[in-house]
């Protein structure tokens, strides 16, 4: 378990670098807080948790959206300039 910790949390820095910073400000906070009895500093930090936890929803919503129409990509034009090439015959003749 204690091996799996650190991938889950360079995959979450990696992927949302903000909102993982955010949250790390207010868990911090947080436990300030409450290992201080200033519980200010501990609701301050549960918010601002929150609001991180929000912020990552909104962005990966907002991330789907956006991948949801994707535009075909063409590499030739429609309507080419260049004739069409002949249409190759299947049969083969043979010199005497």
């Amino acid at each position: 378990m204690n091996a799996l910790w650190p991938k889950l949390l360079k995959s979450a820095y990696r992927k949302e670098p903000l909102a993982s910073f955010v949250v790390t400000v207010g868990s911090v906070d947080a436990v300030i807080g409450g290992l201080g009895a200033s519980w200010s500093l501990f609701f301050l930090g549960m918010g601002t948790v929150g609001v991180a936890i929000i912020l990552r929803f909104w962005l990966l919503q907002r991330s789907h959206l956006d991948r949801s129409t994707p535009v075909p990509e063409y590499y030739l034009p429609p309507n080419s300039s260049r004739p069409q090439l002949p249409i190759l015959n299947k049969k083969k003749r043979h010199l005497p």
